[in-house]
């Protein structure tokens, strides 16, 4: 087994690249996400200014929205949102809306009916069922309602969803549906208070309810607290408890309408709209300069334009099957020059084009920097598939936002792209790197419309750079690597099939991890399925070579 030792790993550090972001809740904005594997994000309604640029690059691995990104929280598109549904009993929103008989592991309906498969995946992911995530909703609306959010007693029945998942139901159900839970709380606290006075139960109270049941509790900032006798035993600890109460209630009523109007006059002076990047939280207050460069890069689309799936589609796979087949003419045509004829003749071809590459991708990454530059950047350097443009099938392969995402792909390329140039020439390395990179996009924008996820977008060279890692590791299928000298002899170290192996497993054993998705799975694939079928047109090409030159020699 002849044994090479690589000083990175020999395919791009999957497993580094998918801990990057499944520790993020989500993609950061346009003009500023750090992305590594090709990443999804959702368009939640903008709430805050986006923080200046960063972001991620294609290899597809970056992925974000058309549009500068507001708030990290994955959230439901406005368009699947419950108050499109019409029909069905009243939703209850107030304390005195409760039910009698009321149970809270049954929850109350948030909805006139349930949420259908898409849209419960679309808001948690593919790691929770269509009915645990409906029951769930279930749950914590009633919760909101009842005013027992914070009530540890009840926390028993949610024990089986994990906290991301209810976290991600309180954001949706706060966004698609205001129920004040402050005042329900409050109001759940009094009653509690006089069923304590009378010596009686709050249960026992609400299971005689009956259906014209009104609590005798009001909002304080409703009804004006009626003049209390003097009782001859003087102030009660009771008394003490409400006046407390009213007190905390009263400031957080007034903390959060201060936010309401603080975060209403920001959007209004933003422009904010729903169709946006999810991104980092803003830390500081943008220049009314850069609020104007962040306004004009979003996009004014309220939703997807209303378009068949193949419509969505044809453009770009036309573009994309006609580049692949300019690809394979280039490969099979292109003749090197001689070294007279080279632009610079003293750096070896391998370096040259591989440096070219990188320089590309330099050059995108520092447009990224120019907020002027934002709004093309959105519309032609990353792959959107509300409004897909065949062009950038091909030109966000160039495109990264963060530093770091660019320096992890393109280390990955210099180490691998090099000895993969050496081997098989300038016209096959192109035509590999090329077609997988424009296949691996179409790959992601099949699966985000045919998925009906268009909230998806994506940017970066992954597809590109898998698929030259997948074809010079199939090439050397059979031999064996060390990576960063690991492991050390006398082992022989990995086969190059053992390594491609991995690397699709931890691809696709990324999916079954319960965090919100932020990998473009699709995209890697593509990129090495394509990497390894043109490192097996090379093998034939080889062999039909080698038929043919010994046919020669036996002729004569």
């Amino acid at each position: 087994m002849n044994s090479c030792s690589l000083g990175v790993n020999a395919f791009r550090s999957s497993v580094q690249a998918a801990a990057h972001h499944l520790t993020r809740p989500c993609i950061r904005l346009l003009p500023a996400a750090s992305l590594s594997a090709r990443c999804f994000s959702s368009w939640p309604l903008a709430q805050q200014q986006p923080p200046p640029p960063r972001r991620g690059g294609h290899g597809r691995s970056g992925l974000a929205a058309p549009a500068l990104l507001r708030s990290a929280r994955p959230v439901l598109p406005q368009w699947l949102g419950i108050r499109t549904l019409i029909g069905g009993p009243p939703i209850p929103i107030h304390y005195v809306d409760i039910p009698p008989g009321y149970l809270d592991q049954d929850g109350l309906p948030f909805a006139k009916r349930d949420l259908d498969t898409a849209a419960v995946v679309a808001i948690f992911g593919p790691h929770i069922s269509t009915t645990e995530a409906n029951l769930l909703l279930r749950i914590m609306h009633g919760r909101r309602v009842a005013g027992t959010l914070e009530d540890p007693t009840v926390r028993i029945n949610t024990m089986m969803f994990s906290k991301e998942h209810q976290k991600l139901a309180l954001e949706y159900l706060r966004h698609n549906l205001p129920v004040d839970e402050i005042a329900n709380a409050g109001l759940r606290a009094e009653d509690e208070l006089a069923a304590l006075e009378k010596g009686t139960d709050l249960a026992e109270d609400q299971a005689r309810r009956g259906p014209g049941y009104t609590s005798k509790v009001k909002l304080y900032k409703d009804v004006e607290a009626e003049p209390k006798k003097d009782s001859v035993y003087g102030p009660s600890a009771l008394d003490a408890i409400r006046a407390r109460n009213k007190a905390k209630w009263d400031a957080e009523l007034k903390r959060r309408e201060e936010e309401k109007k603080k975060r209403e006059e920001e959007e209004r002076h933003g422009k904010a709209g729903p169709l946006q990047v999810a991104g980092k939280r803003q830390t500081r207050q943008l220049s009314p300069k850069m609020q104007e460069y962040v306004a004009k890069a979003q996009s004014d689309l309220k939703e997807p334009p209303k378009m068949k799936s193949w419509q969505r589609l044809l453009p770009s796979a036309v573009f994309v099957l006609g580049l692949s087949g300019l690809c394979l003419a280039y490969a099979e045509f292109y003749k090197p020059a001689k070294r007279a004829d080279r632009l610079f003749p003293d750096i070896p071809p391998a370096a040259a084009t591989v440096g070219t590459l990188i320089l590309a991708n330099v050059a995108c990454w520092a447009l990224w920097k120019i907020p002027p530059m934002w709004r093309f950047l959105n519309q032609y350097l990353m792959i959107v598939a509300a409004t897909p443009r065949a062009a950038t099938m091909f030109n966000a392969m160039f495109s990264h936002q963060s530093a770091f995402h660019l320096l992890q792909n393109m280390a990955v390329l210099w180490f691998l792209g090099v000895r993969f140039h050496d081997e098989v020439g300038r016209g096959t390395f192109l035509a590999t790197y090329f077609a997988s990179g424009a296949l691996g996009g179409l790959g992601t924008l099949t699966w985000a419309v045919l998925k009906n996820r268009l909230d998806v977008a994506s940017l970066g060279a992954s597809g590109a750079i898998y698929g030259i890692g997948a074809a010079y590791l199939w090439l050397h299928r059979f031999e064996s690597f060390r990576i960063l000298g690991f492991p050390a002899p006398p082992s022989d170290g990995f086969q190059g099939l053992s390594l491609l192996a991995l690397a699709a497993a931890i691809n696709i054993g990324v999916v079954f991890i319960p965090r919100p998705l932020t990998v473009d799975i699709a995209s890697h694939l593509m990129g090495m399925s394509v990497g390894v079928a043109a490192a097996h047109l090379v093998e034939m090409k080889r062999e039909a070579k080698k038929r043919e030159q010994a046919g020669e020699a036996k002729q004569a």
